[in-house]
């Protein structure tokens, strides 16, 4: 068959990948959880490593450096905040590095923080992404490649097996 699937927009990508840092230090795998499954043009992953695979065929595998720009973006100060001890239920016992999901005062959305320095007048958490400001370094394969469902396409990412909806 010559017609052979590539990755292109509205497919369902099935991908291997190991992601490291510039360290070695390797931070996600798909390894052992079976490979990664999203809707190919739907911003679903990074656009930097979303842009590298288009054309790629399944059993093609290939090394991808993704800047922050194209990735989480750069660490920002802004992005850094003290709120009050008192803020805190007394019984959390804060510890930094320590992942916190917080609720945003305007619109009750949750979002992760990370306590960045515990200091007398208050805690620092960080609400920049962990890997804001890395450069991505991603080992990828692609495992099985199909056209999405009508409904995926509607809702704009893949269902997966056993997803129900």
């Amino acid at each position: 068959m010559t017609d052979q699937l590539t990755v292109a927009d509205n497919l369902v990508v099935s991908m291997d990948y190991t992601l490291r840092l510039d360290s070695g230090e390797i931070v996600d795998s798909s390894e052992g959880r079976g490979p990664l499954e999203y809707l190919q043009g739907h911003s679903q992953i990074i656009p930097g490593l979303e842009r590298e695979l288009v054309g790629m065929a399944v059993g093609e595998a290939k090394d991808v450096a993704v800047a922050p720009s194209d990735g989480y973006g750069e660490r920002s100060a802004d992005e850094m905040q003290l709120v009050p001890h008192d803020a805190f239920p007394e019984e959390l016992k804060l510890s930094e590095g320590m992942a916190l999901q917080v609720r945003e005062a305007e619109t009750g959305r949750p979002l992760e923080a990370y306590v960045a320095k515990i200091q007398e007048e208050g805690v620092v958490l960080d609400f920049n992404h962990p890997l804001a400001g890395a450069t991505l370094h991603f080992a990828v394969k692609i495992a099985g490649l199909r056209p999405a469902t009508s409904e995926e396409l509607e809702h704009g990412h893949a269902h997966g097996a056993g997803h129900a909806h």
